[in-house]
């Protein structure tokens, strides 16, 4: 891929997604930064999971997951301890399943209401 490509990808992700894709706070591919951040990441994979799952998971258990993301957030925003990489990217995770599968359920129960 070339440099330009990326560096388009890197603003475009920036303008979008508004991540704040910091080095440290990112993964590397073949020498390339993600155009996202590792929490960011995880959001996006988690998004396109929840696809899959959103059928078997509750309100209250997305509630549930969302708040694991925000509890690494909580804690390393505080100092009390610093997040890794995969941690990141894990909690990210559970917090896009969390959020993309409440969502999901509450247009399907709105749309069973009426």
């Amino acid at each position: 891929m070339k440099i330009e490509t990326w560096i388009r990808l890197m603003e475009f992700a920036d303008r979008r997604w508004g991540c704040h894709q910091m080095p440290e706070r990112s993964f590397f591919f073949a020498g390339y930064q993600f155009p996202i951040c590792a929490r960011c990441t995880g959001v996006l994979v988690g998004y396109i999971l929840s696809i899959f799952l959103f059928s078997h998971i509750s309100f209250i258990l997305c509630i549930g997951i969302s708040s694991i993301m925000l509890l690494d957030w909580g804690i390393q925003y505080l100092n009390i301890v610093q997040s890794t990489n995969i941690r990141r990217f894990i909690t990210g995770l559970c917090g896009g399943v969390g959020c993309m599968c409440f969502a999901i359920n509450s247009i399907v129960l709105i749309v069973n209401i009426l």
